[in-house]
């Protein structure tokens, strides 16, 4: 299995694993091309890892993030996702372990991420990974028209 980051070549393969992802999450997935097209000109800052066999089989998104303790930058990590046929082989493990050397390799101090609060296997997975619950957050997300409506403040 290769891991490495993303490069827009990778753009066509990393498609079928996104319609997956959006279907196991029920949300809306645009098409084929416009998928492509967001790949091929992510904005800066934005990274994705991804996890290769024969076919691309697991991704991670993240981004750098500033400030955090200290005053020091560190990942937030928006999604990893392993494909349904792959999952309990360690691929997610291995994606984590990549972007935790990345992180030290770039001299951030931390990576921060958000799991669902009703799954008790992604909980128990991040904490075998040594990642602390923190309880002592909420998690908004502001999207569609109340985005567009604080925006028109003024």
């Amino acid at each position: 299995m290769d891991i490495r980051l993303f490069t827009p070549s990778d753009a066509e393969d990393l498609v079928p694993l996104l319609e997956e992802m959006q279907d196991y999450y029920g949300v809306f997935c645009p098409p084929r091309d416009e998928i492509v097209q967001t790949l091929s000109s992510l904005p800066p800052g934005a990274e994705i890892l991804i996890a290769r066999t024969d076919k691309i089989v697991a991704m991670a998104g993240f981004g750098v993030n500033f400030p955090g303790q200290g005053l020091k930058p560190g990942f937030f990590l928006k999604d990893l996702y392993v494909m349904k046929s792959e999952r309990g082989g360690g691929i997610g493990s291995r994606l984590m372990t990549a972007l935790a050397a990345l992180a030290v390799d770039r001299g951030l101090t931390r990576i921060d991420w958000t799991a669902s609060s009703t799954s008790e296997t992604l909980q128990r997975f991040y904490g075998e990974l040594g990642g602390d619950l923190k309880d002592d957050r909420v998690f908004f997300r502001l999207t569609g028209e109340k985005l567009h409506a604080l925006a028109g403040r003024n």
